[in-house]
């Protein structure tokens, strides 16, 4: 049997915050808050956002990619279509990652808020299939580790 060509990987974050899931909701529909936490790194420069917020809606962010990454100067465009929202409570969207021109990765992601006495336990799901010249699960898994404690900046103080 040949060696597959597509790496398929899952994995579990979860975080609590100490702020009703309302607030966190808002991270995530706020144009302005969602590309501060999501897209902004200070590292890479945007050359496009945009987002629309709904169910079927998309989101579509294009960064350089800056000095000491793998592939420095070159533009990582990441789309996203929303699938299912539950206000408050439930995102659910998929995306796909290029480098250039070649597709890298396509994913589904789900977050989750759950209410709890001190604020809000956020349980993130992601779900992904690595294409040849992929950043692969270890890389992806730290992106999101990374956008997580950036999602709980926007919360500190």
């Amino acid at each position: 049997m040949s060696q597959p060509s597509v790496l398929h990987h899952s994995f579990v974050l979860e975080r609590s915050f100490p702020v009703p899931p309302s607030r966190i909701f808002a991270a995530f529909t706020d144009p302005a808050q969602k590309r501060r936490w999501f897209v902004e790194s200070g590292h890479n420069p945007v050359e496009h956002y945009q987002m629309d917020f709904r169910v079927g809606g998309t989101e579509l962010a294009r960064i350089r990619l800056g000095p000491g990454t793998p592939v420095a100067g070159m533009i990582c465009t990441n789309e996203i279509r929303y699938l299912h929202i539950v206000p408050g409570a439930r995102i659910v969207f998929a995306s796909t990652m290029a480098i250039g021109e070649q597709c890298i990765s396509a994913s589904l992601v789900t977050f989750e808020l759950l209410p709890t006495a001190a604020g809000t336990d956020l349980i993130f799901t992601h779900q992904a299939a690595f294409f040849e010249g992929a950043d692969g699960p270890a890389m992806r898994q730290e992106g999101w580790r990374k956008l997580m404690d950036r999602l709980s900046a926007e919360f500190a103080g």
